[in-house]
């Protein structure tokens, strides 16, 4: 069943503009009126209808916030190559689709990013200091041990002979950047104002909750919520995965519309 026919088509827009390299970024809108706006970024070979993605989408409407769901380049309806460790790319396809916001005098408030999304979205918070709020939901947050994890620690001899690696994923360049960024030293910049959550599921066998427990120790201004029993796709623990991430935006939501002293 599509998860996303649940969803009212009359609140939904599909939207695409360009990324810095000219390629065609689609997404979907969820436009409640608000000017406020929070971006959801899909993980690894993902795209925006991941049901992660979809829910708290969903919820969001429900509490009168608008979300847009983002195709990364080369995933879903977007244009450009799949590449397994393009987290630079897809930061700046996170930049493109902030700047395309505010343009349309929008203003997006937080950027949310599951699995890989969420290390997508944990760089982008380094380099770019605009988003006042961010939620990394079960990222690696150490690109080695992380890439390592789920492909192999073989993984530079997969993309050169496996077949059954996917073609257009065999971009050494790419995964050698999420092999060789250290994240110890990246996280430093991340603003001070910045709040961060991280949500985490302890049966998670894909990403140690242990990466999270490490992150929350690097990050100032940061809130760690483990969720018991939860795997890394939220699959029997959706609706926990949801309400710990509601409140959070919520809360900083009302801060923003409240007036100042």
């Amino acid at each position: 069943m599509d998860i996303t026919a649940n969803l009212s088509a009359a609140t939904q827009q599909k939207l695409s503009f360009p990324n810095k390299h000219g390629e065609k970024l689609v997404g979907i809108l969820h436009d409640t009126g608000s000017p406020y706006l929070v971006i959801l970024c899909h993980g690894c070979r993902s795209s925006k209808n991941d049901k992660i993605l979809v829910s708290i989408a969903a919820a969001l409407e429900k509490e009168g916030i608008s979300a847009f769901r983002l195709d990364f380049s080369g995933n879903g309806e977007s244009e450009g190559d799949l590449q397994l460790g393009s987290y630079s790319k897809e930061v700046e396809d996170i930049r493109s689709a902030v700047e395309y916001f505010t343009g349309s005098k929008r203003s997006p408030i937080a950027v949310l990013g599951h699995s890989k999304g969420g290390d997508a979205v944990i760089l982008y918070a380094c380099k770019y200091h605009d988003l006042p709020a961010m939620v990394n939901l079960s990222s690696p947050c150490f690109l080695k041990s992380g890439m390592e994890e789920v492909f192999g620690k073989d993984i530079g001899d997969k993309l050169k002979k496996d077949a059954s690696v996917d073609a257009k994923s065999k971009t050494e360049e790419s995964v050698a950047e999420g092999l060789n960024t250290d994240m110890s030293d990246t996280l430093v910049p991340i603003d001070a104002n910045c709040r961060v959550l991280t949500v985490h599921g302890d049966a998670d066998d894909v990403i140690p909750v242990e990466r999270a427990k490490e992150f929350a120790k690097m990050v100032r201004n940061h809130q760690l919520i483990i969720i018991p029993g939860a795997n890394h796709g939220y699959t029997s623990q959706h609706e926990e995965m949801v309400a710990a991430v509601l409140p959070f935006l919520k809360e900083y939501m009302s801060c923003e519309e409240s007036p100042s002293n």
